[in-house]
């Protein structure tokens, strides 16, 4: 054990402790390793725990959270670093519970121990028709690759895999007639079964396609709320449409949907796709002899994309229409099936929000893909602030900020903010706190994966500081009636601390912008800053 480092503020660090216990050649499963982690820091005595393989990255990440010691310095990457911070009785107790953590079953708390045996890929039934891969990133490829020549599909939960590892995968799947989803995607729905971070939808006609597991779950809700359903969702990996990667299994996704005959309409979620690999995501998507809606985020218009999107094209068989927002794809898929879109919303009217001396916008995201629609209205925001370390204050910009707080910066030995809120919390409480914030957008994600309470510990800081003089927090939720979670409790409990709803994404951070204007001025009643052309968008 070592001293814990002082504080960079000058203070003296509290009375505790630095802990490395090293694992020679140990491996567990991610989602293991995080809900260990949780477990650990929840301990009496304890300020952080972070359970990670000894990778570069992770020693970087543990030595920026000022958790690394010289016994983890000293790790391999095969070897598992337990990094624990607090007084040194509570580390000993720590340590001793961590291998009946690591022993627990991944499938529920219900599940007998003694039923449940580890077995290697190779072991599975050869019926078994796809692998869901959640090892450390560097472990990640080889793992896909067994599944893909075993004749399985792979989803690829796991983050940090080389992009030129990507690839290898991306080809490998391509010559065996499969799909290799990821590596780093986050949500999809095969066949009605839910994966990664998954909402529970109703089955019907469209078949969406995403380099955006949070854009994908956005729309998939809001189609659900129209009464539309889900034939099939993959997820792609959020490279798949960068020039590297090429579009590989959005172009092979494409193809698989084009041939489904229960499949009357296709969706295409991504940040804006390199120039060369949107047209030929376009033109295969105009082959596919079905309508098809792709909603590349940041795309102001149609236009932004040439002739190749918009209405449909002379000499092919299908509409393609490309929108630039997440609420806009989900409109345009209930028009172009034969609906009509539910009606425009608008914020409530100025009187309903407190003016506060404030002037900068905190818009603190679990998903990526929020903060990435964002930023889009706020291009000069800062997108990064330092990693967050337990018992330190957060110090926040004097300009706009948009966080995704799902980084692996701060998912470093750590359960994403889907699943435990400790992080976001922290910097919900600096957000309101800070004279100098005039809104803070926050999302709050259900469904499969997600956790039980996701509101709580958010609503619970808003609570402690109370709404006098503070400044107004939106809030908007992406699930569905049939989540574990229970959309509209969820929805009650925001709105009784105090947050104001949006409908979508897209309405939540037009909404904050409109509040904080987007030339950084000093906040008005939203009456009067509603951008022409937004209001009751």
């Amino acid at each position: 054990m070592e001293p814990t480092p002082p504080a960079t503020d000058g203070h003296p660090a509290p009375d505790t402790l630095t802990s490395n216990s090293v694992r020679r050649d140990a491996y567990a499963d991610s989602v293991a390793l995080m809900r260990a982690a949780q477990h650990l820091t929840g301990l009496p005595g304890i300020t952080a725990a972070s359970l990670v393989m000894a990778t570069d990255p992770n020693l970087r990440l543990l030595a920026d959270a000022q958790l690394l010691t010289d016994e983890g310095r000293a790790a391999r990457p095969a070897d598992l670093i337990v990094a624990l911070r607090g007084t040194a009785d509570a580390i000993e107790h720590a340590l001793g519970e961590v291998p009946a953590l690591l022993e627990q079953p991944a499938a529920s708390e219900s599940a007998e121990p003694e039923a449940w045996v580890p077995r290697a890929l190779g072991e599975v039934d050869p019926a078994t028709a796809l692998a869901l891969i959640s090892t450390p990133g560097p472990y990640a490829a080889a793992e896909a690759l067994k599944a893909l020549r075993r004749g399985m599909h792979a989803f690829v939960f796991s983050d940090n895999v080389p992009v030129e590892q990507e690839i290898r995968i991306k080809e490998e799947a391509h010559r065996r007639g499969l799909l290799a989803m990821g590596p780093d995607c986050g949500t999809g729905v095969l066949d009605g079964v839910p994966l990664g971070f998954a909402n529970v939808l109703r089955p019907g006609r469209i078949g969406l396609i995403g380099a955006s597991g949070t854009g994908l779950q956005q729309v998939s809700c809001l189609l659900d709320a129209a009464g539309e359903g889900v034939r099939q969702m993959i997820g792609t990996g959020g490279r798949d449409l960068s020039a590297e990667v090429g579009a590989r299994t959005t172009l092979d996704a494409l193809d698989l949907l084009a041939v489904d005959p229960g499949c009357e309409l296709i969706v295409l979620v991504s940040k804006p796709p390199a120039p060369e690999v949107a047209e030929r995501v376009i033109d295969r998507a105009g082959r596919a002899g079905k309508p098809v809606v792709a909603a590349f985020l940041g795309t102001a218009r149609p236009a932004a994309l040439g002739d190749l999107a918009g209405a449909e094209r002379p000499g092919a068989p299908g509409p393609v229409t490309v929108v630039g927002t997440l609420r806009d794809a989900a409109r345009a898929v209930v028009r172009t099936l034969g609906g009509v879109p539910a009606p425009a919303w608008a914020p409530p009217a100025g009187d309903a929000v407190d003016a506060v001396p404030g002037r900068y916008l905190r818009a603190l995201y679990a998903g990526g893909t929020f903060a990435y629609e964002a930023r889009q209205l706020l291009p000069g925001a800062v997108t990064e602030v330092d990693p967050y370390v337990p018992g330190r204050d957060i110090t926040l910009p004097e300009r706009h900020l948009v966080l995704d707080l799902g980084d692996d910066a701060y998912t470093a030995g750590r359960p994403h903010p889907m699943i435990d809120p400790t992080v976001r919390a922290a910097h919900l409480r600096a957000a309101l706190t800070d004279p100098h914030t005039a809104a803070v957008v926050l999302d709050v994600v259900l469904g499969h994966g997600a956790g039980a309470d996701p509101a709580g510990a958010l609503a619970t800081e808003l609570e402690r500081v109370g709404e006098r003089g503070r400044p107004p927090v939106i809030a908007f939720v992406v699930g569905t009636d049939g989540d574990p979670q229970d959309a509209d409790a969820v929805r009650a409990r925001l709105e009784k601390a105090g947050a104001l709803l949006a409908p979508t994404s897209t309405d939540a951070a037009e909404w904050a912008v409109s509040l904080v204007g987007a030339d950084a001025e000093p906040r008005r009643d939203a009456g009067e800053l509603m951008p022409s052309g937004r209001a009751g968008r």
